[in-house]
């Protein structure tokens, strides 16, 4: 969002300066991007680590104190705090300190989390350690859904992500249940039109392709995730074409696409010891790919992808020369060559800025 608000700023500037718009629009016009760029500021992230704060101090308290206290107490302090959270809730939200509200959820939802644990401690309940988390994870989305609080949902996204890999632990196997509440946590964000939880989806999904591969590495894993990735790229490109209602999903997809086509071919180079054809053909898909991310970045407008670009070419880079060097080129050619890349991305990428530039003065 402060990228759009610059870029609209210098749009303005040109805007009055051609007599476009007068002084009092373009005022309207700043008062209005600032208004829905808002984020929750510093106050309502420290009122946030506050509640996250407070959940943790209740977890210690009660375990530190738990075999002094009778049953009845130790149900009814923990009732108490989890009802005190959620109308302390409400009455923010009635103030209209929604951040503050979104808070005490969020220590409420903590608070759920210690009640599931002490009480099944309490009981002696045993079962398999990870349902613990997932009770604690189904709670906290229904909490985000029904309050429509976003860091709500991105606690419950985190806790379904532990349960999904603290059961991938205990199997060895890729736990495929996961991704049912991956897909609800992440209708609830679109449900929200929260474009960091999008991303956090992204991420979420990105990780558990790559936990895949890595575990399937031995009969086709790295291979899969390459493909994977190319076809959520491919998918998410001809999405912004047919519907680009959905802009931010399509551009995050493109995003996490670049990233999990490269990781896919970067194991393949350097994890998987191909031969030296193989090897180079890799290598030069894999740049291609950082190439094809700056690229978009820039024509997009997409910071993000710019430097994974700039990053995965560097990243490639570096790891060739650890394996090719004195082998493969001398070190002198390799520099020498990567140089002349580096040059011609440095001449492309000022075409491609001078090109939009003369495009913006004429319009």
């Amino acid at each position: 969002m402060w990228g759009y608000q610059q870029k609209v700023a210098k749009d303005l500037e040109r805007w009055r300066s051609a007599g476009w718009i007068d002084e009092a629009g373009a005022r309207a016009i700043r008062a209005d991007v600032a208004s829905r760029g808002r984020g929750i500021g510093l106050p309502g992230a420290l009122a946030i680590l506050a509640a996250v704060l407070i959940g943790f101090a209740v977890m210690s308290f009660v375990a530190a104190n738990w075999q002094d206290m009778s049953r009845v107490f130790r149900l009814g302090l923990l009732t108490g705090l989890l009802c005190a959270a959620y109308v302390l809730a409400a009455a923010m939200f009635r103030r209209g300190l929604d951040t503050f509200g979104h808070a005490a959820v969020l220590a409420g939802c903590a608070i759920f989390g210690a009640d599931i644990m002490l009480v099944s401690q309490m009981y002696h309940m045993d079962g398999n350690a990870p349902d613990v988390v997932l009770v604690w994870a189904a709670g906290t989305l229904l909490a985000g859904v029904l309050i429509r609080s976003n860091p709500a949902l991105a606690f419950a996204l985190v806790l379904f992500s532990v349960w999904g890999l603290w059961e991938t632990g205990q199997r060895d196997a890729v736990y495929w249940p996961y991704l049912v509440p991956w897909a609800l946590v992440s209708a609830a964000f679109y449900w929200q039109r929260w474009e960091p939880g999008v991303h956090l989806s992204g991420l979420a999904l990105t990780g558990f392709i790559l936990t895949y591969g890595q575990i399937h590495h031995a009969v086709g894993g790295f291979e899969t995730v390459t493909l994977i990735g190319v076809v959520i790229g491919a998918l998410s490109a001809l999405g912004l074409v047919l519907r680009p209602g959905l802009a931010a999903v399509w551009r995050g997809g493109i995003l996490y696409g670049f990233f999990i086509t490269f990781s896919g071919l970067f194991a393949l180079q350097f994890f998987k010891n191909p031969n030296l054809s193989a090897f180079l053909v890799l290598a030069v898909l894999a740049l291609a790919l950082t190439l094809a991310a700056v690229w978009w970045g820039l024509t997009a407008d997409d910071r993000r992808a710019l430097w994974l670009g700039y990053l995965g070419f560097s990243l490639q880079i570096l790891w060739i020369y650890g394996k090719t060097v004195g082998s493969l080129m001398g070190s002198s050619v390799f520099f020498l060559s990567a140089g002349f890349v580096v040059a011609g991305l440095a001449y492309f990428a000022y075409r491609l800025h001078a090109r939009r530039e003369a495009q913006e003065v004429v319009s």
